[in-house]
């Protein structure tokens, strides 16, 4: 590993090649400040998760920490999994800042910048809560499409609203909005996927009117309206000319410059040692689960627009985007071409024939013996519980005692083993390697089942306080409460979101490449 200052990696990340600027603190502390262009990679689940991220093994990389050394264990993490050009930057995110440059607070920074930005490129026109709800009380012709993935929707929405994932807007629009007199009111539960989905419709043609809902449910809460919990009206099966539809994808996407590629490109591409490329499946996960092409992840279009850096963690790679049907795909690779991405589409779609990609980088972890509720009592160990914060918070075997992965050289040594509870067998086995160069044996694990602890009989207590505040870095107290009844928290959101393009400097606003609006 070798350390870069910060004007040297400010240069790295507008030079034109590859990089891959790798945030290696916890969600909580990421969430409060971090460059622009930094991916969220937390030091807890580095491994089971960078090989998704950076695929390539060549790509030029520099880890961000706090400053405590926790680049430097992911450094020799990933060097150990056949990382050849792992950096680090010097002093951590404070060395950034004193160097003059912008820390962004909350996450998905890039895409919801951009979403900002496109509303005053484009114009998007937009409807404000009450008069909404006016419309909606005087019974006018208009349809309310919530853009936000089914689980969002779920948690609160718009009343009579319909979930329709931005992604599937072009795809589905025909269905949900036959009649060209209909108004089309595309919300989120902020700003920026109301305006992306609105101006979605806008660049597909459609002929109806089409408005987003200004600060989304968020806007709704703060004019006291009702919101609706627990809805599931959701997307109906594709209609009308599917011909049509796809010429229009077409249209956009080669006005955008998202241009096709052929299967036999693809496949040089993927054996290209040089350069990485990401295949991405726009489709819905439920369509992604029944069958997808060799080497691609899912990457549901709205939300690969939404949350970039969850999917693609190398700034400056290809992205070839496939879908069914040939409409979805052609508009998201058209939003990403704005965005700056290299963004294509993969002509041939699902049909394609790929051949296997290589091996995914994998780390090599421990192997944990299972151990179900009933053998916990049984076990005689010391109890480390690495779920999140928060879960521990709500409910955890009496005893345990809460730990992350970045600080458990802080955990004093047990007498024993310890027994690690996690809800998945890569984060235990993580905590287990750490443990181990420590000396401390961790040999069995438990998956975390609440409802089965108390089946079994086994004590379950609720700790509101306890860990405390300043020890939950994976939990970001900015946004947390903006949806429980906590109006400040709501505005201070809205807030934020508006600043954010007031913050970018003049090389992040330059790497956007909108379309002449029209």
């Amino acid at each position: 590993m070798q350390l870069v200052d910060a004007p040297t990696l400010k240069a790295w990340l507008h030079d034109g090649a590859e990089i891959a600027l790798l945030d290696v603190r916890e969600h909580g502390q990421y969430g409060e400040g971090h460059p622009f262009y930094a991916v969220p990679l937390p030091y807890s689940r580095l491994e089971l998760e960078v090989g998704r991220l950076v695929p390539r093994p060549a790509t030029r990389v520099v880890l961000l920490d706090a400053g405590d050394g926790v680049a430097t264990r992911s450094a020799s993490r990933m060097e150990a999994m056949g990382y050849a050009a792992v950096h680090a930057l010097e002093g951590g995110a404070a060395a950034w800042k004193a160097a003059g440059y912008e820390l962004f607070a909350g996450v998905n920074v890039p895409s919801k910048s951009f979403g900002e930005m496109a509303e005053h490129v484009y114009h998007t026109p937009h409807i404000s809560a009450p008069e909404l709800a006016a419309r909606q009380a005087r019974g006018e012709k208009l349809v309310v499409l919530d853009g936000r993935p089914v689980d969002e929707y779920r948690k609160m929405t718009i009343p009579g609203s319909i979930c329709c994932p931005n992604g599937e807007l072009p795809l589905r629009i025909a269905a949900l909005a036959p009649d060209p007199e209909t108004t089309i009111v595309v919300n989120c539960a902020g700003r920026t996927r109301s305006i992306i989905g609105a101006q979605t419709l806008r660049h597909f043609g459609v002929p109806n009117p089409v408005l987003a809902l200004e600060n989304g449910t968020q806007g709704w809460y703060l004019a006291d309206l009702p919101l609706d919990h627990g809805a599931d009206r959701l997307y109906p099966a594709p209609a009308g000319d599917l011909v049509a539809a796809q010429a229009r994808a077409a249209s956009h996407a080669a006005r955008a410059g998202a241009e096709g590629v052929s299967v036999a490109t693809l496949a040089a591409w993927m054996r290209d040692a040089t350069r990485t490329t990401f295949l991405c499946d726009v489709r819905t996960p439920e369509e992604f689960a029944a069958g997808s092409l060799p080497g691609a992840q899912s990457t549901p279009g709205g939300q690969l627009l939404q949350a970039t850096d969850q999917y693609v963690g190398v700034r400056g790679a290809r992205l070839v985007l496939f879908d069914g049907e040939g409409v979805r795909a052609p508009m998201m690779a058209a939003w990403l071409r704005q965005m700056g991405w290299d963004a294509f589409v993969l002509s041939e779609g699902l049909a394609a024939t790929l051949p296997a990609p290589p091996p995914a980088l994998r780390p090599n972890l421990p192997a944990l013996l299972p151990l179900d509720a009933p053998g916990l009592a049984e076990a005689g160990a010391t109890l480390l519980d690495l779920r999140p914060s928060m879960a521990f918070r709500a409910g955890h075997l009496a005893g345990a005692h809460w730990a992350i992965r970045p600080r458990l050289d802080r955990v004093p040594s047990p007498s024993g083993p310890f027994l690690l509870i996690a809800a998945e067998e890569g984060v235990a086995q993580l905590a287990a390697l750490d443990l181990a160069e420590r000396g401390i044996a961790a040999t069995h694990w438990h998956r975390a089942d609440p409802a089965a602890w108390r089946a079994a009989g086994l004590a379950v207590e609720a700790t509101p306080q306890d860990p405390p505040d300043a020890a939950c870095i994976d939990f970001l107290f900015f946004v947390h409460d903006r949806h429980s009844g906590n109006k400040a928290a709501a505005r201070q959101y809205l807030a934020w979101e508006l600043g954010l393009i007031g913050k970018l400097d003049d090389r992040e606003r330059a790497a956007w490449r909108f379309l002449p609006p029209g």
